[in-house]
């Protein structure tokens, strides 16, 4: 590459990728002054946004702190979230119109439940603060010359180089293809000498196969509210039985913090004891039959697939200790030892990334090679599910915006 291919341009940085930290960061640095430009793969910015929540995003979430976030250093995301904070985040929102409403655990969605509502907001304020957004402008090549940075891209079939004095790379992460998704960011920073930390899924379902396959797919569709647990963490919201194993808000949680060879254990009635359910029932009907009680607490077909652990026909009169012992174990201490999970086009995200090593943890600024910066989801900072991982590209991408 000679330098005169290389077109000098006015902006103070190019944006690669337009999600979410993408987009934070060009709206930021315009509030200060600064001109950017978004080089976007797809056909519009914020695909992930509009897909996100069932398309009603959850933007964010009221009880994020930088617990709920996993990273081979625990502390990191703590200096991008004490510069923008989820109070930033509502009063951000809310400012340009968007009022929020909590739902589950800390969830907040917009009062419109419409995901375009965010999108629109940041392209609108894109147009008003001269921040340039190009779409279909897939980026070949970021390499280092004299001054900055040359951005080779494509768009309409045209190939072409770009100069600029700093770089963000927003790219995201691996899941979700057809959104866009690729290993750009992961391949840059490897490129340019920055370590990588081992990537895989992140809130993704999690497979069954084997013997146990058969029973997993009768049960498709059934939820249950369960608490989740391995020797890490536990987290209490439903599961849901499909086809190829299990989903639901609290696999998909626990799937961040499993490993392939990993056992998982399920209490299926987590606020009760099941004993003295049956004790208590005991005393008012002791003819009654297990699988009765079951189904006043469960579906009735779960309730009748327990038959392959459980004496269901068995009233519960006649139950003698090891049965109990049996209930007990089952209810409250279901082992699952999944095969593997459904891969990056069902996961939320991906866990791992450019290695926050190679990171300033107050600018997200490249140690090594001044004026690059990395954000979002392919830095090694993976959310728990509930808006927490757009705290952090909200965060990321005002963090960022700071610096260049």
């Amino acid at each position: 590459m000679t330098a005169n291919l290389i077109k000098q341009t006015h902006f103070d940085a190019i944006i690669i990728g337009g999600g979410a930290c993408g987009l934070m960061c060009a709206v930021q640095a315009g509030f200060l002054g600064k001109r950017t430009l978004i080089l976007e793969k797809t056909e519009k910015p914020g695909a992930k946004i509009l897909i996100s929540g069932g398309g009603r995003c959850n933007y964010t979430n009221m009880y994020a702190t930088d617990m709920q976030f996993i990273s081979a250093n625990p502390h990191f995301c703590k200096s991008a979230f004490s510069q923008w904070s989820v109070e930033d985040t509502v009063i951000f929102f809310e400012t340009y119109g968007i009022e929020g409403k909590e739902k589950t655990l800390g969830q907040l969605f917009p009062v419109s439940d419409s995901a375009k509502d965010i999108v629109n907001l940041f392209t609108g304020l894109c147009r008003e603060l001269e921040q340039e957004i190009w779409c279909n402008a897939e980026v070949k090549a970021i390499d280092q010359v004299m001054g900055g940075f040359a951005i080779t891209f494509e768009r309409d079939g045209r190939e072409e180089t770009l100069h600029t004095p700093k770089v963000v790379i927003a790219s995201g992460g691996l899941p979700i293809a057809k959104m866009g998704a690729t290993d750009f960011g992961l391949r840059t920073a490897r490129k340019l000498g920055l370590r990588v930390t081992e990537t895989a899924p992140a809130l993704v379902p999690l497979t069954i196969t084997g013997k146990d396959q058969e029973w997993y797919e009768q049960l498709s569709g059934n939820s249950i509210f369960c608490r989740v647990s391995n020797d890490q963490i536990s987290f209490e919201e439903n599961i849901l039985f499909t086809h190829w194993g299990l989903s639901g808000p609290a696999i998909l949680q626990i799937s961040s913090y499993w490993r392939p060879g990993q056992w998982i254990e399920l209490d299926m009635l987590p606020h009760q004891n099941v004993l003295e359910l049956i004790e208590a029932e005991r005393l008012q009907n002791g003819k009654r039959p297990l699988g009765g009680l079951l189904a006043s607490l469960y579906t009735r077909k779960f309730a009748e697939a327990l038959a392959k652990y459980l004496p269901i026909e068995k009233n519960l009169a006649t139950l003698n200790k090891q049965d109990m012992e049996n209930i007990n174990n089952l209810i409250h201490h279901f082992k699952v030892k999944p095969a593997g999970d459904k891969g990056y086009d069902k996961a939320e995200v991906m866990r791992g990334g450019v290695s926050t090593d190679e990171l300033s943890s107050k600018t997200l600024e490249s140690k090594k090679i001044p004026g690059l910066y990395f954000g979002g989801e392919c830095v090694d900072v993976t959310g728990w599910l509930g808006g927490y991982n757009f705290q952090w590209a909200w965060a990321s991408g005002f963090v960022i915006a700071q610096g260049i």
